[in-house]
């Protein structure tokens, strides 16, 4: 027999978009439309929907970049369509394949009432079913003229402050249309046959079954008259799509989703608008298709709809009480993992939940983060004691260099906590059931033969736009079918404990799911992320001292301010904000909001202090930080001890020398730090010949995903920025001066040696003005180390300082939180920060034969997408060198730098609320409980990577005390405390979080 396969299959092709696919609107009346285009930000729909119209007409301009216009279309139903099915058809402008990121609209009706999202592949708005001839129509649609941001180039479209006023769309085809659902429906027949066909091998006769099956159909097709003839085309297909799936078919769990980025080409106000028009979206598809089951995670989105958006909401509240629309992944958005604080990551579950379980009665047992640019080592941990024990993401599909292993498995982190993980082998999380999509997600599946599941998210999704009917239509015909994976629509919580039921003994990956790709996001954008540091720890010290206050004076604790304080501070920690990888706007808008944070949190923090210190003068100082500091134990106020004074002289080869008496620093006449001795272990810090706190700056253009991404060629070419402009010995202190100038931008550095110190405290200050570079400050140590210790939420990891594996060397740009930690057996040395994560780490060889291991903390990129000045201006960065640290040495001085004691001190001392008589026992929450009884939670962990016990003494009375998660709910099992005499004796593995939670003795009223 011939083979003339290709020519069937091209002949489809031509067919179904040309002829068929036109066909399903057969019929068609022109709709008339009016405008009024909102002045400035969007406004209540009650004002929009009263507002004055002027006519507009199809393919007139219109849209200024992030505008909003409130449409108006009418029409009538001709009295021939009686009985017929009739839509209206609003293209305000769309580009197919620009699904969420262009022009969207929201349909309502002239009550107000919400009906449905418009974007590019979802045009219609069903009007009739049957319909009645005469029929008046009259719809609204608020539409969105936001521009589309071009990849990969500079714009001004970034921010509606630049962007101008240029209209960024042109009216479409605006009309009433019949819908003839047969051919619609022969559409997704031969979509998904046609796709299925290209998806299967040449030889099987299933291919052959299918291709002659299809070439029957297009027979039976009169091309001049398909509306007449579908049904007898969709016949010819009865029987191949009726053959089922073979019983060992991999099973596609599609869960209707649309990932929806918090903000990235668009600022925050437009999610809210996106959440909207997609979930009245969903909402209206649940109505229409019985086993469709959608999924939508960041319950700060469900909060968006919730106060700005009331009418969608009720649709979305009523769908998740039937079951059908499922809250998902229980964190407060879809965070970035890797560089919120330990606090920060816990407070992402403890509000995501609890919004869940107040709204719906949901608790949820999945973690959902399926566009987060890798996990922290911490992870795992974090997801357990909030309560849940899945997860799901995707993103490590991306990587570029390694493919991971393993698609479903158990993922341990730090202190062995294990996770059941699953990345959905479909790689993406906005799958459309195309048959291509599907057989990869079986072909690619790692675990075959072991397990037989994966699960697909499926619909439009990053700016919005959900699952669609002919993606249902299409999973349909998929639920059984010869020579495809099966498919079925159901909730994650269903996917994960059949699938965890079916793998009983999964392989386990240990540590950071590290993702090769976005490395630059661990620097871009260097305000958000010290707004983000600085708002964490600010958010700590408010909460201790308010706590403090609370229980010392009955001062009313402010738990309404400091839960819109956090939810704050969660929103901006999303994983296109915190990374640097938005448009201009977000970040202007973010500096403002970490400003408003900072001010609102010090007025606590002073209020609470003042009440619990008296006058605002005195001897004094309080003390933030989980360990005793000069003297004050941690959380109380005291008089604070001085250390030896520090000496300041100049070097004979130009330069200073700072010396202390525990370290001997010298700085060269071009400010480099030529030598650092530490006195106690009569060791030279750095090695031989070399040159630390020395500034590096690269070139940085990566081949794509600019402010996403540092390419490891990067390193091919650099620059030591050593010429100096001048360099001085401060007056009246222990401090040197050095200001440098480079390209376009200035530094100044101040090196300072303090009193009792074993530190350099190193600020750096940048009035940064590059384009596509980036800079370095680098630190050889002499330090034989083949692995070093970075600082994760709730302890730290260890990575290699070689690259001896591809894996190693994938690892070129690393994340930590306030240190970095290198060792040799007896002596180490610690790097730690205020505000920098990126970081990276390399071993050479001496002309000796000794080691020199270099430190270099990333400060600034300067990429041009999507913000063309991104960083551009004044920069202020603290680092702190700690020879002789050891681990805990480290942990300690990470707290210091970033919470800075209060130096202008009070009238009486404080006693802490808490003593803990271990130092490995470090505390990372003091609060009040958030159900307002009065209870006070301590949340604790091992930070030295190893065993302890300690004894915790609580500064009050207390009643009983609780074992609890996250949440402040009682835990019944691994309880690793008991009563010992006044206090609480723990039992702490490596880097093991516990919270408790005392009741006060006698119980008082609510604070």
């Amino acid at each position: 027999m011939h083979d003339d396969r290709r020519l069937i299959e091209d002949r489809l092709g031509r067919v179904l978009n040309e002829r068929i696919a036109p066909a399903i609107y057969p019929e068609s009346v022109p709709m008339t439309a009016s405008i009024w285009v909102a002045p400035d930000e969007p406004v209540p729909v009650a004002e929009g929907l009263a507002a004055p119209r002027t006519p507009i007409s199809s393919g007139a301009q219109w849209g200024a970049p992030w505008g909003t216009s409130w449409l108006t279309v009418e029409g009538t139903v001709p009295a021939e369509w009686a009985g017929k099915t009739v839509e209206a058809i609003i293209d305000i402008g769309f580009d197919p394949n620009m699904t969420g990121f262009q022009c969207e609209g929201l349909v309502y009706r002239p009550d107000g009432s919400p009906v449905k999202g418009l974007h590019p592949r979802s045009q219609w708005v069903r009007v009739a079913a049957p319909a009645v001839g005469g029929e008046q129509v009259l719809l609204h649609v608020e539409a969105a003229s936001n521009p589309v941001i071009p990849f990969f180039g500079p714009t001004v479209l970034g921010d509606k402050l630049t962007a101008g006023t240029e209209p960024q769309y042109r009216l479409g085809r605006m009309d009433l249309v019949v819908f003839d659902e047969e051919v619609w429906q022969l559409v997704l027949d031969l979509e998904v046959l046609g796709e299925l066909m290209h998806e299967m091998p040449e030889d099987p006769a299933r291919r052959y079954d299918l291709v002659r099956a299809i070439e029957r159909a297009l027979d039976a097709i009169d091309l001049q008259n398909v509306n007449d003839t579908a049904a007898a085309a969709r016949a010819c297909l009865v029987e191949v799509l009726a053959k089922p799936a073979i019983p060992s078919a991999h099973t596609v769990f599609a869960v209707g989703h649309a990932h929806i980025d918090s903000a990235w080409l668009w600022p925050l106000r437009e999610t809210v608008r996106k959440v909207a028009r997609t979930t009245a979206n969903m909402t209206a598809l649940l109505a229409e298709e019985s086993e469709f089951v959608f999924t939508m995670s960041q319950a700060a989105q469900y909060d968006f709809i919730k106060r700005h958006r009331p009418e969608v909401y009720e649709k979305v509240k009523k769908a998740v009480s039937e079951g059908r629309f499922v809250p998902a992944g229980g964190m407060w958005v879809e965070a970035d993992t890797n560089m919120p604080g330990s606090e920060a990551m816990a407070r992402q579950f403890v509000h995501g939940k609890r919004f869940f379980l107040d709204e719906f009665g949901v608790d949820n047992e999945e973690a959902w983060l399926p566009d987060t640019f890798g996990f922290a080592a911490g992870l795992p941990q974090i997801i357990k004691a909030a309560g849940s024990k899945w997860l799901l993401t995707q993103k490590i599909s991306w990587s570029q260099i390694n493919q991971f292993p393993h698609h479903t498995f158990l993922w341990e982190g730090i202190d062995g906590t294990r996770i059941f993980t699953h990345f959905p082998p479909v790689d993406t999380y906005n799958c459309s059931m195309q048959g291509r999509e599907i057989a990869h997600a079986a072909r690619n599946f790692k675990e075959k033969g072991r397990a037989s599941m994966s699960l697909a998210p499926t619909g439009y999704g990053d700016g919005g736009g959900g699952t669609t009917r002919e993606m249902v239509a299409k999973a349909a015909r998929m639920k059984n079918l010869e020579g495809s994976p099966k498919v079925v629509w159901d909730k994650p919580a269903e996917f994960f404990a059949k699938a965890e039921a079916e793998y009983a003994n999964p392989a386990v990956w240990v540590g950071e799911l590290y993702l090769e790709l976005h490395r630059g996001t661990l620097t871009s954008q260097a305000k958000t992320k010290q707004g983000n540091r600085r708002s964490e720890h600010l958010l700590r010290e408010a909460e201790l001292w308010a706590a403090t206050a609370a229980v010392r004076r009955g001062v009313e604790y402010p738990y309404a301010a400091l839960d819109r304080l956090w939810k704050t501070v969660l929103l901006n920690q999303f994983h296109d904000i915190l990374p640097g990888s938005s448009i201009a706007w977000v970040y202007r808008e973010a500096e403002q909001t970490y400003a408003e944070v900072a001010e609102e949190l010090t007025a606590i923090i002073e209020q609470s202090q003042w009440a619990l210190g008296g006058k605002k003068e005195g001897p004094n100082v309080f003390n933030p930080a989980p360990h005793t500091w000069c003297s004050i134990p941690a959380g109380a106020a005291g008089p604070e001890d001085s250390g030896d004074p520090c000496s300041v002289t100049e070097r004979a080869e130009g330069g200073f020398v700072l010396d202390n008496g525990l370290l001997r620093v010298e700085i060269d006449a071009r400010g480099l730090i030529v030598s650092m001795i530490d006195v106690e272990h009569k060791r030279e810090t750095l090695p031989p010949g070399s040159t630390a706190n020395l500034l590096q700056l690269h070139p940085d253009l990566p081949n794509s995903w600019d402010a996403w991404d540092v390419d490891i060629f990067y390193r091919n070419r650099g620059t030591d920025l050593v010429e100096v402009e001048s360099i001085a010995a401060e007056p009246d202190s222990n401090s040197i001066r050095i200001h440098r100038s480079f390209g376009s931008s200035t530094v100044e550095q101040t090196l300072t040696l303090r009193s009792g110190a074993h530190s350099l405290d190193i600020d750096t200050t940048v009035d940064w003005h590059e384009t596509e570079k980036f800079l370095k400050l680098a630190f050889p140590l002499d330090i034989h180390a083949d692995r070093y210790a970075a600082e994760t939420q709730f302890g730290h990891l260890y990575r290699p300082t070689h690259t001896n594996t591809s894996w190693e060397y994938a690892k070129f740009e690393a994340c930590n939180h306030r240190f970095v930690h290198f060792a040799e057996p007896g002596w180490g040395v610690a790097l730690v920060n205020d505000s920098t994560y990126g970081h990276d780490v390399t071993r050479t060889i001496r002309p000796d034969g000794g080691t020199t291991t270099t430190v270099r903390a990333s400060l600034l990129r300067a990429p041009r997408f999507p913000d063309p000045q991104t960083d551009h201006g004044a920069h202020h960065f603290r680092h702190s060198l700690i020879p002789g640290a050891t681990i805990g040495e480290a942990v300690r001085a990470g707290y210091r730098i970033n919470l800075t004691p209060l130096r202008a001190g009070v009238a009486e001392p404080v006693a802490p609320l808490f003593t803990i008589d271990n130092v490995a026992v470090v505390t990372s929450a003091v609060k009040l409980a958030d159900d307002a009884t009065g209870d006070i939670i301590l949340r604790v962990y091992e930070s030295h990577g190893g065993r302890a016990s300690a004894l915790v003494t609580p500064g009050f009375e207390f009643a009983e005390f609780q074992v609890c998660d996250l949440l402040e709910r009682p835990l019944q099992e691994g309880i690793p405390a008991t009563t010992e005499g006044t206090g609480v004796h723990l039992r702490l593995r490596p880097f093991q979080l516990v919270t408790l939670r005392f009741a006060r003795s006698p119980k008082p009223a609510a604070d």
